[in-house]
């Protein structure tokens, strides 16, 4: 190999090894389990290849309890710069959930100067994330990422009550995909707007993908308002995957000295 070639070689070689760690989440959800006793359980997901590892011993894994006595409340944040817009839309059977995915993205999430795309959103029941231990019925991910691939992640909790109606409005297309994994659907436009995200007060922390890779340095912010969704429609995400599983949820991780904040909106007295 000549000196040029050589050159070549290792500028694309420290080219690569400059670019991001992409932190998506596994496409096929088939070679992990939600069983704690299984050995590909959420205990033993690190163990399962070593891009996994992790899952076991990382310091910033999702999801939490959002204590309210560790929180620091602040102002600062800022409401959320939600710039979402309709787009076509596929729904997919991952194996232990159902992800409806914007082919080109859906518009973005603004935090600080960065844009988040919003590409895809899941569900997990019973909720992953709790607020002073209390766990929810059912938890909505919408997960957004930047070209770079940096991610960050809106959570919503939801408690049994009045049906949900985003969800109402994919029911039939969740039907046709139901114990079939892999199986996906072309839904057509999907307008995220019609989740009607509440903002006035979030909790905002680091924290991770909380399923493999458990990629960690993700923003999460999880909303504060709980909203409804109906026995029916968690029946349904649930019995729609095959993975023969009542919980598709990961166990809480440990704190680890992270910051909590909660925002919330500073009224100014007249």
């Amino acid at each position: 190999m000549d000196k040029l070639a050589t050159t070549v070689s290792i500028c694309c070689l420290l080219l690569f090894l400059s670019l991001p760690v992409m932190s998506r989440e596994v496409e096929d959800e088939r070679e992990f389990s939600y069983e704690e006793e299984s050995e590909n359980g959420p205990s033993h997901w690190g163990d399962i290849h070593p891009e996994w590892s992790v899952c076991n011993n990382g310091s910033m894994q999702s999801p939490i309890d959002l204590l309210n006595e560790r929180v620091e409340i602040v102002s600062q944040l800022g409401r959320l710069q939600m710039n979402y817009q309709p787009s076509n839309a596929t729904i997919r059977n991952r194996g232990h959930d159902i992800m409806l995915e914007w082919v080109s993205g859906a518009g973005y999430l603004q935090i600080n100067e960065t844009k988040y795309v919003l590409n895809q959103c899941h569900w997990h029941s019973p909720s992953e994330h709790t607020i002073d231990g209390k766990r929810f019925d059912l938890e909505l991910h919408l997960v957004h990422e930047t070209p770079s691939g940096q991610t960050t992640v809106i959570g919503i909790l939801y408690k049994i009550g009045r049906p949900d109606s985003f969800l109402s409005s994919l029911t039939s297309h969740i039907k046709n995909i139901s114990e079939s994994t892999e199986a996906e659907r072309v839904v057509g436009v999907v307008d995220p707007r019609q989740i009607k995200i509440f903002y006035k007060q979030y909790y905002r922390y680091m924290g991770s993908l909380t399923i493999p890779p458990c990629t960690e340095n993700v923003s999460w912010t999880i909303v504060k308002e709980i909203r409804s969704v109906s026995k029916e429609q968690v029946r349904l995400l649930r019995t729609a995957v095959d993975d023969e599983s009542e919980s598709n949820a990961r166990p809480l991780q440990l704190i680890n000295n992270r910051l909590l904040q909660l925002y919330r909106q500073k009224y100014i007295k007249h």
